[in-house]
C-alpha cells in the first residue's frame, strides 16, 4: 500500500511543486494519474520510489516512510519506468541490461539467469544486441522488461507510451496489463486518455500541484467540472457518453469503470429508451 499524507515537495527548495497531496493506493490497484504538464504527476511518481523526498508530510510504502527505507529496499518494492528509456538503460547488451537489476540488488545466480533467459525468449530479444542501436520502441520494451524480470509488487510508469506507434503502444500496455493480472500494483502517468480509459480502474486528476478528483476512471472522466479545471480532453468513448447523457437521460446514472462497461451502458440506455418510448 502507498500513502501520501499532506505531501509538499519541491526541487532544491525552489517553488513548490506539490501542495498538500493526500491519497492511498491499495495493493493490486491499477491507477492512472492525469493532468497537464506541470500539474505535479511526475514529481508524485518520483516520491514513490525515493528519487525525491518530501519537504513536508509523509510518503509511506506498506506503512513505512520512504525516508526510513534504503534505496535498495525501495527498489525491491517499487519498479520505476522512466519516460525516456535512455535514462535507465546503461549496459552494453540486452542480456546484461536485464541482469543489471539482479546485480544491483545482490540477487545474482542461476535463478536470475533463468528468469532473464525466459524473458528474452518471451520478448523476442537478441541477447547480444547493443541496446542503444535499438529503435525507440524496442528500447522502451527493454526498459520495461528490466522491471518485469524483477517482478516488484509495485510498478510505477511515467508516460510509458510516449513516442511509440500504435503497435508498440499496444505491446507495452499488454505487458503492463499482464503484470497487473499477475497481482502487481500499477501506477501510471499517462497523457493518452484512450490508454487511461482502456486500462486504468481508478483515475487521479492533478492540477497545479494538488489532487482535484479521484475515483473510478469513467466517473472521473465524465465529470465536466474536473475536465475543465484540469484542461483535459476526454477519450472518444467518454465524449460520446457525455453527449448521449444529454440525449438519453437513462445513461446519466450508469456506473462504468472500463471501456467495455461504458459500451454496455450505452447500449442498455439506448435499448431502454427505445422500449419506453417505442421509438429512437
Amino acid at each position: 500500500m502507498i500513502e501520501f499524507r499532506d505531501v509538499h515537495a519541491s526541487y532544491d527548495g525552489s517553488a513548490p511543486i506539490l501542495k498538500g497531496v493526500s491519497f492511498t493506493i491499495r495493493d493490486g490497484e491499477f491507477v492512472a494519474f492525469v493532468g497537464t504538464n506541470g500539474a505535479g504527476k511526475s514529481t508524485t511518481m518520483r516520491l514513490m520510489n525515493g528519487l525525491l523526498k518530501p519537504d513536508a508530510g509523509q510518503v509511506l510504502i506498506d506503512g513505512v516512510p520512504t525516508s526510513d527505507l534504503r534505496t535498495s529496499e525501495l527498489a525491491r518494492r517499487v519498479g520505476f519506468l522512466f519516460q525516456n528509456p535512455d535514462s535507465q538503460i546503461c549496459c552494453n547488451t540486452v542480456r546484461e541490461e536485464l541482469l543489471f537489476g539482479f546485480k544491483a540488488l545482490g540477487m545474482e545466480g542461476p535463478e536470475a539467469d533463468a528468469r532473464v533467459d525466459a524473458l528474452i525468449e518471451d520478448f523476442g530479444f537478441d541477447p547480444n544486441q547493443d541496446p542503444f542501436l535499438m529503435n525507440r520502441g524496442a528500447r522502451q520494451l527493454l526498459a520495461l522488461a528490466s522491471i518485469v524480470v524483477l517482478a516488484p509488487p509495485v510498478v510505477v510508469l511515467d508516460e510509458p507510451t510516449t513516442g511509440l506507434d500504435y503497435r508498440e503502444c499496444v505491446k507495452v500496455m499488454d505487458i503492463v496489463g499482464r503484470m497487473h493480472e499477475g497481482g502487481a500494483t500499477v501506477i501510471m502517468v499517462c497523457h493518452d486518455m484512450e490508454v487511461v480509459a482502456d486500462y486504468a480502474e481508478r483515475c487521479i486528476v492533478m492540477s497545479d500541484g494538488a489532487v482535484v478528483d479521484d475515483g473510478p476512471t469513467f466517473e472521473v472522466l465524465r465529470n465536466r467540472a474536473t475536465l475543465e479545471r484540469a484542461s483535459l480532453v476526454p477519450p472518444q468513448i467518454v465524449d460520446v457518453s457525455l453527449e448521449l447523457t444529454r440525449l438519453v437521460p437513462r445513461l446519466a446514472g450508469a456506473k462504468a469503470n472500463t471501456v467495455d462497461e461504458m459500451a454496455a451502458a450505452i447500449v442498455a440506455a439506448s435499448v431502454g429508451s427505445v422500449d419506453e418510448g417505442g421509438r429512437r
